[in-house]
């Protein structure tokens, strides 16, 4: 799933799974902490293009990277995400904190 992560310019890119649950969420966490600190991007863009289930450990995957790019000052994007996941962003107050993108 390395491939899933891409750095473009001064974005870190993560192409989400079909299905994000516990187990993937452990491992796009600290993949994705390690591409922020070793990469030194400025801002984070999640793509639920094929994700098409997400439970509670992936909101944690969202709000983690938030507080830890914003501290550099940085911002997180949502591309490409489907009515189901728009759904959960906006009950759990991401779209309060996330830019959230047509």
């Amino acid at each position: 799933m390395e491939d899933e992560f891409k750095v473009i310019d001064n974005y870190l890119m993560i192409r989400m799974p079909k299905e994000i649950d516990h187990h993937h969420s452990v491992y796009i966490s600290k993949t994705a902490d390690k591409y922020i600190l070793d990469e030194n991007v400025g801002n984070v863009v999640f793509d639920f293009e094929r994700t098409s289930f997400m439970d509670s450990s992936g909101v944690g995957v969202i709000v983690g990277r938030y507080k830890k790019i914003s501290c550099f000052g940085g911002k997180v994007f949502i591309i490409n995400a489907d009515n189901r996941i728009r759904r959960i962003l906006s009950l759990s107050g991401l779209h309060n904190i996330v830019e959230i993108m047509e």
